[in-house]
C-alpha cells in the first residue's frame, strides 16, 4: 500500500470513528472535534498527570448541541461563536475562573467582545481558536481564476466534483457571501430567500457534503472533487501529503472566518482542577505551536502566536488578508436564525 493509499483509509477511519471516545484519563472528559485529540497540544496536561484526557468527538455543533442537551456529560466542550447563546439558554454551562487560566491575559480583547461571552456574571466562552472557511481547490486541475468568485460553486464546469460543509454554519455563510451579504446579524426575510435560492442552484453540483475535514481530504485526495468550501485544517492535512492544494481566501465575495472556544459545562462529572490543567496546556506556547502545525488553526493566545516562525504563520493560511478583503463573521446567532438555517439547509440538502 503506498503512503497517499495509507493516508486515505486513515481518514476514512477517523471519520467512521468520529463519535467515539478515546478513553484515557477518567477524570476528565473533553467532548470536541474530530481531530482535536492532538498530543502536542495536551502534552502538558500529560506531563502533570501521566496520560491525556478522555475525548468524545462530534462532526458539527447541531449534533455537539444536540448530544449535551439530551444528557451526555463532559467536562469541557468545544462548540464556536454562533452556538454558545443555545449552551447558555439551556442552562448547560457555568462561569470559568479567569484566574486560574494562565494565558487569559493574552486573549486580545475583540475576541471576549460579545455579552454573549462574557458579561457581569463572569466568562461564559474562553475564546480558544480562530481561523477561515475559504475556497480549497486541486491547482494541477483547476485555474486561479476559476476560484477567484465563489460562483464557482455554480461552474457547470465543476459539475458533481465539488464539496460543501454539512454545517449551517458554513454553508448560510457562503450563501450569504455569494448573493452580497457580509454579515447576518441582521438579515431580513428578501436576503435570507435569496442566499436560499443560490443554495438551490449549486446543490445539484454536488458531490457530497463533507461532515468533517477528514471526508473533505479524502474527497479532494481521490480526485472525485476538485473544489471545496473548506477550513484549514483541511488544507493542512492535503499538505503534509504533498497534494497539490491551493487556498483562496480572497476571492471576490469574500470567505469566512469563525471563532471556537471552550464551555465549562454545569454538574461536570470530572476532576474541576483537571479541567484547568487542560486549558492551559491547550493555550500554553507549546499547545498552540501545535495546534498551528496539526491543524492550522490560530489560538486566542496573542503572545504565543507572535513567538511563532513567520513561515509557519503562512504555510498555514494565518497570515493577515489584504486591506480591503471581505470577511464574514460567524457571530452568536439567534435561536429563531439558528433553526430556520437548519431546517431550509435540510430540505435544501433532501432537493426540496
Amino acid at each position: 500500500m503506498t503512503r497517499f493509499a495509507v493516508f486515505l483509509a486513515t481518514a476514512a477511519t477517523a471519520l467512521s470513528l468520529a463519535s467515539v471516545a478515546r478513553a484515557a484519563d477518567a477524570e476528565l472528559t473533553v467532548f470536541d472535534w474530530a481531530g482535536w485529540d492532538i498530543e502536542g497540544a495536551y502534552a502538558q496536561y500529560k506531563a502533570k498527570h501521566g496520560d491525556g484526557p478522555t475525548y468524545a468527538f462530534f462532526g458539527d455543533d447541531d449534533e455537539a448541541f444536540q448530544k449535551v442537551s439530551s444528557g451526555f456529560k463532559a467536562d469541557i466542550a468545544h462548540p464556536c461563536a454562533a452556538s454558545v447563546p443555545r449552551y447558555r439558554d439551556a442552562g448547560l454551562i457555568e462561569p470559568w475562573d479567569t484566574a486560574k487560566i494562565e494565558a487569559f491575559a493574552n486573549i486580545p480583547p475583540h475576541l471576549l467582545n460579545s455579552t454573549v461571552f462574557k458579561d457581569d456574571q463572569g466568562l461564559w466562552f474562553l475564546p480558544l481558536d480562530y481561523a477561515f472557511t475559504a475556497i480549497a481547490y486541486n491547482t494541477n486541475d483547476v485555474p486561479a481564476e476559476d476560484v477567484a468568485t465563489l460562483q464557482v460553486f455554480k461552474d457547470p464546469k465543476y459539475a458533481g466534483r465539488i464539496s460543501l460543509p454539512d454545517s449551517a454554519d458554513d454553508i448560510w455563510s457562503l450563501a450569504f457571501l455569494a448573493t452580497g451579504v457580509t454579515s447576518w446579524d441582521n438579515v431580513t426575510d428578501e436576503q435570507f430567500a435569496a442566499a436560499a435560492a443560490w443554495l438551490r442552484e449549486v446543490h445539484p453540483n454536488v458531490r457530497a457534503y463533507w461532515a468533517d475535514p477528514a471526508e473533505m481530504t479524502q474527497l479532494m485526495a481521490s480526485g472525485e472533487v476538485q473544489v471545496a468550501w473548506s477550513w484549514n485544517d483541511g488544507v493542512a492535512l492535503l499538505q503534509a501529503e504533498n497534494f497539490a492544494v491551493g487556498y483562496n481566501r480572497t476571492p471576490k465575495e469574500g470567505s469566512s472566518t469563525w471563532l471556537c472556544g471552550y464551555v465549562n459545562m454545569k454538574d461536570a462529572p470530572g476532576n474541576e482542577d483537571k479541567v484547568y490543567d487542560f486549558v492551559n496546556s491547550v493555550m500554553s506556547d507549546g499547545g498552540t505551536a501545535a495546534v498551528v502545525e496539526n491543524i492550522g488553526y490560530a489560538t486566542s493566545n496573542a503572545a504565543a502566536m507572535a513567538k511563532l516562525p513567520a513561515e509557519a504563520i503562512q504555510k498555514a493560511y494565518l497570515d493577515p488578508l489584504p486591506e480591503g478583503s471581505i470577511l464574514f463573521m460567524q457571530s452568536p446567532t439567534s435561536a429563531e436564525l439558528r433553526a430556520r438555517m437548519i431546517e431550509e439547509f435540510e430540505l435544501i440538502k433532501t432537493g426540496f
